[in-house]
């Protein structure tokens, strides 16, 4: 005879599957996870503000600061912002993956060139003799500035994943969860700069 199968009790369902049974419980979670990384991006602001004029006769940062270059990545990365909310729009409205894409990759351009001119100006700078290692000022600058680009490095590399998971996943729910947190991300990151250049650069070269 064969034995009856009884009812999975709720102990044995697999966490990984309750969880993505559940996408608000998801991006809740996701929505602690990015407060908990201002609370630190806070302390840093915080710790920069302090050694603000502690530049110890070395350059501060009318001397080192390019702000051409700073105007054109505050545009690459308010503008992949608003790529990235195309894409969110393209996932809810259920539009063609090739739309998907090709907006998920134009945001992932915008990012990496926001990282090209980033490296560009502290090459800039350290030819200027602004190192870390020259002033508190420099210290505490490059605890801040640089803790933004390797997050929107590690954003880059989130977007490459994704997109070779939509080209051997599809565009099914779990993808689409996994690019609403990267959205979320990506804006959380826009909100940071926004800071950095309202703080660290104009209150830099008003006040610096």
């Amino acid at each position: 005879m064969n034995p009856v199968s009884s009812p999975k009790s709720p102990g044995s369902i697999n966490p990984h599957e309750a969880i993505h049974r559940d996408p608000d419980m998801v991006i809740f979670g996701f929505w602690v996870f990015m407060m908990s990384d201002l609370i630190f991006f806070g302390v840093v602001f915080a710790i920069y503000i302090t050694m603000v004029g502690a530049t110890a006769g070395g350059p501060g940062p009318k001397e080192l600061f390019d702000f051409g270059s700073l105007f054109a990545q505050t545009m690459l990365l308010l503008t992949s912002s608003l790529t990235a909310g195309i894409a969110t729009v393209i996932v809810k409205h259920e539009r063609s993956r090739a739309a998907f894409l090709f907006w998920v990759v134009i945001t992932l351009l915008l990012g990496l060139g926001f990282l090209a001119l980033e490296l560009y100006d502290f090459a800039g700078m350290a030819e200027k003799g602004g190192v870390p290692q020259r002033s508190g000022y420099l210290s505490a600058f490059f605890g801040l500035v640089p803790l933004h680009g390797l997050h929107v490095t590690f954003g880059c590399l989130w977007m490459i994943v994704l997109i070779v998971q939509v080209f051997t996943m599809g565009l099914g729910d779990v993808v689409k969860l996994r690019f609403l947190r990267l959205a979320l991300f990506w804006h959380f990151l826009d909100l940071i700069w926004i800071g950095i250049f309202s703080v660290v650069y104009f209150g830099g070269w008003v006040y610096g």
